[in-house]
């Protein structure tokens, strides 16, 4: 008599509640530009709460669309973090060498704050200062694109490692970055156009960026004590094993490197500490998250730091032009109390998760 196995089939996931995925992306939408441009709180609208709400309407399709789909690509292809992290990069490079081109435009802001923070570094056949690459690119990876992807995941666990969109939803990310995009570009070609070299340049890094993003080897889940674990090494290789440092460990690291990221001085020496700083977070991050402790709070502990040091920074931080003393404390007062309300939140959704491994979840 033969005995024949039923096969083996993988679990069919659940279908994703309408109103969880498109509150989810609603909210990416908007933490974007809040966190790219309102948070540390560098331009005058922060004292005008009303031109903040409004600017919502460009700055959103502007970085919200693109989180949402840096988001979109990698969770839909099955990868993580490094290519959020490298997609970020090249629209980082994007937004400030094509877009709004502040990397090449001397006056970009009439400030002599613009200058003591560009000339420095400044290289003259390049057209560009290497603090402001450093500082306006890690800016878009960190606070623009990653810390808000890693936020809102942590609030929606269930269903972070999944598509958020259907075509339509992703068709209408694209065409409202399009119009985004085209809004900004106009209104900073008025006074300045870079040469036809510098948006050639930015275009070949970015798309370099862009390439090694699908080019690097995707990771795999591995189980930690909690049934959760952090991503696992190559296909066919070892993940490595030893213990994580808890999460609130890895917060209070990564509030002083991204510190050291924001506070760095014009010159040389502040390129390199810099560049020492964010070098030092992305080797972290990489290693711990190869292990199976590392989990979605350390996630969390990572972006939500990077929220909190921007939210700090303001309160000392002098906007460029003329603002009010108490609309301008007292609006970085309400976006700290929203970003702590939020961080106080986002842990509570990730203690009612069900065990088991979120693929998409890990900084690696």
């Amino acid at each position: 008599m033969t005995s024949h196995q039923a096969p083996i089939t993988a679990p069919i996931p659940a279908p994703l509640p309408t109103r969880t995925r498109i509150g989810a992306v609603v909210g990416l939408l908007f933490l974007s530009p809040i966190c790219a441009e309102y948070l540390i709180g560098y331009d005058q609208i922060i004292s005008d709460p009303l031109d903040m709400l409004t600017g919502l309407l460009v700055l959103g399709p502007l970085y919200g669309t693109v989180a949402v789909l840096i988001r979109e690509v990698a969770r839909r292809t099955g990868r993580g973090w490094p290519t959020m992290m490298l997609l970020s990069a090249a629209f980082g490079l994007i937004q400030a060498g094509v877009i709004d081109q502040s990397l090449f435009n001397p006056d970009f802001v009439d400030e002599a704050s613009w200058d003591d923070d560009r000339l420095p570094t400044f290289v003259a056949g390049l057209g560009v200062s290497v603090k402001h690459v450093v500082g306006f690119v890690g800016g878009h990876v960190i606070w623009s694109f990653c810390a808000p992807i890693g936020v809102v995941e942590s609030c929606v666990p269930r269903i972070a490692d999944r598509p958020w969109l259907g075509r339509v939803g992703i068709t209408v990310m694209i065409v409202l970055y399009g119009l985004g995009a085209l809004v900004i570009f106009k209104e900073h070609s008025k006074q300045f156009l870079a040469t036809p070299a510098q948006f050639g340049t930015v275009g070949l890094f970015a798309l370099g960026l862009a390439v090694a993003a699908f080019a690097i080897p995707r990771r795999f889940p591995r189980r930690g004590a909690d049934g959760r674990g952090g991503e696992g090494r190559d296909e066919g290789s070892r993940g490595s094993g030893g213990r994580v440092p808890p999460s609130w460990a890895v917060g209070c690291g990564a509030v002083v490197l991204m510190g050291a990221h924001q506070l760095s001085s014009p010159g040389w020496g502040g390129v390199a500490l810099n560049v020492a700083a964010l070098t030092l977070a992305g080797g972290a991050l990489l290693w711990w998250s190869g292990r199976p402790d590392w989990g979605p709070v350390h996630v969390l502990a990572v972006c939500g730091a990077a929220l909190v040091v921007n939210a700090a920074l303001s309160f000392v931080v002098e906007p460029l032009g003329d603002t009010s003393p108490v609309v301008k404390y007292g609006a970085n007062a309400v976006l700290m109390i929203v970003v702590l309300l939020l961080l106080g939140w986002a842990p509570r959704r990730l203690r009612h998760i069900i065990v088991r491994p979120l693929e998409g979840a890990h900084l690696s």
